[in-house]
């Protein structure tokens, strides 16, 4: 998921009375965003940072490593708190390895959710896992959160000019996004209008029973698209059946926004096919088929230029086209989900 979600929702695991101890917040939060540390391969380059993302710190070995040395690191900064203030209370080292291990925990659970998928066996296996539930920014997770987030977090001029910031950015986006109903951005502009007033108006309910409540509604909502997900593709397969298409792979993607909607990719041996699902109003082709393309030797061969290590790892719909030219082959390798590389070839399929 996006930063944004993965940082509200340490915020609001914070609110909990799990969550509600000296340093509770600023752990929760590290601790959620902290697996995206490999983030800092984009600098280097965009195909090591595909090679690398979602990969070792988002793995099993990681999972035991990075919430121990996050819990240390904030047992010692709790010893110094203590230290400048002798009335202050530590806190158990118990409680803030705890901390640590739901924060980093939560953020692979939440990645899972989305078409990206991400390695929970690294490095011990590379396999990618795929929730495909989630669009990969979701404005309801954003909603549910953000209010206990809100409530917690505004009680100054400052505060609440950044929060107001981020509303705006975030209706941009929301708003921006082509293809998105109507109804959406209806929704989202009466969520935010109903947050505000929660704000203004102020809540009878005590922070640790809000953040219950909010982080209840997520994930009834996350069990709610994970159902939604499973039955749609039921159906997708038995369409693609009576059509004498055999899907080999299928990616579900959630449409933006729309939870009653998803853009979905099928695989047979030789052909991408895409097809639209609404509930209530079934299923549509969606354009022509796509040629796979891995036929042709040039495109194994394109899969050995180090330029798209990277992109061959993150792969999931791999696509090629193969086109001749004076002394060999240019290869396009790309998938179904984004862009694509050019790969240059000679005669004896050599990379140039």
């Amino acid at each position: 998921m996006d930063p944004l979600t993965h940082t509200l929702t340490g915020a609001s695991l914070a609110q909990t009375r799990f969550g509600r101890v000296p340093l509770g917040t600023t752990t929760l939060v590290i601790g959620a965003n902290l697996p995206d540390v490999d983030a800092a391969t984009y600098f280097i380059g965009s195909d090591v940072a595909l090679l690398v993302r979602r990969g070792w710190t988002h793995g099993v070995l990681a999972m035991a490593i990075l919430p121990l040395l996050l819990g240390w690191a904030m047992h010692l900064v709790d010893r110094v708190r203590c230290r400048r203030n002798p009335e202050a209370t530590p806190v158990p080292i118990g409680r803030v390895m705890a901390l640590s291990y739901v924060s980093v925990l939560s953020h692979p659970a939440m990645d899972w959710l989305n078409t990206y998928g991400v390695r929970l066996l690294m490095p011990f296996s590379g396999e990618w896992f795929y929730g495909d539930t989630l669009f990969i920014v979701d404005p309801w997770v954003w909603l549910l959160l953000g209010t206990v987030a809100l409530m917690a977090h505004s009680r100054d001029r400052l505060s609440v000019a950044a929060w107001i910031a981020l509303g705006a950015m975030t209706t941009l986006l929301v708003l921006g996004v082509p293809g998105v109903p109507d109804t959406v951005h209806l929704g989202w502009l009466a969520g935010l209008v109903t947050l505000a007033a929660i704000r203004i108006r102020g809540t009878a309910w005590p922070l640790p029973r809000l953040a219950t409540l909010c982080l209840g509604a997520a994930l009834l909502y996350v069990g709610a698209m994970v159902t939604s997900s499973q039955l749609a593709r039921a159906r997708v397969v038995d369409w693609a059946r009576d059509r004498e298409i055999e899907p080999r792979r299928i990616m579900m993607s959630p449409a933006p926004g729309n939870p009653m909607a998803k853009s979905i990719i099928l695989a047979d041996d030789r052909h991408y096919h895409r097809v639209s699902f609404v509930w209530g109003e079934g299923i549509s082709p969606l354009g022509p088929e796509v040629p796979i393309g891995d036929d042709h030797p040039a495109a194994t061969a394109a899969l050995a230029s180090p330029a798209v290590r990277g992109l061959a790892t993150w792969s999931r719909l791999p696509v090629y086209q193969v086109e001749p030219m004076a002394g060999g082959y240019r290869v396009q390798v790309g998938d179904m989900r984004f862009g694509s590389v050019t790969v240059e070839l000679d005669d004896e399929l050599r990379v140039r």
